[in-house]
């Protein structure tokens, strides 16, 4: 049997923007984030730096809900990639301002 496991990623219209910020104050998902921005999409086990595993589940699940990070199962791996589209549309100019990136 295999495991048949999705996660769920908010629709970003219902997304607010304390609850992006919340998920951006942390250092950890923080990091995740400007990965993310740099690499397009990669394993969690690729963005842990050396974290618990549970440390990262939970990271990972709030970045989700904050509708920043879509994660899809490729066979064992969970990939991740930034809704980085979505997110410069809801809220013009956040991650750029929050990652530092100079237009």
């Amino acid at each position: 049997m295999s495991d048949m496991r999705t996660y769920q990623h908010p629709d970003l219209a219902t997304v607010t923007i304390e609850h992006a910020l919340h998920a951006l104050s942390d250092p950890v998902r923080l990091d995740i984030v400007r990965q993310l921005d740099r690499e397009i999409e990669a394993s969690c086990a690729a963005l842990d730096g050396g974290r618990p595993k549970s440390s990262m589940s939970h990271h990972f699940r709030v970045l989700r809900a904050a509708g920043l990070v879509h994660t899809r199962i490729a066979g064992v791996q969970h990939m991740n990639t930034l809704r980085r589209e979505e997110v410069d549309k809801r809220f013009p100019g956040l991650l750029d301002a929050v990652l530092g990136v100079k237009g």
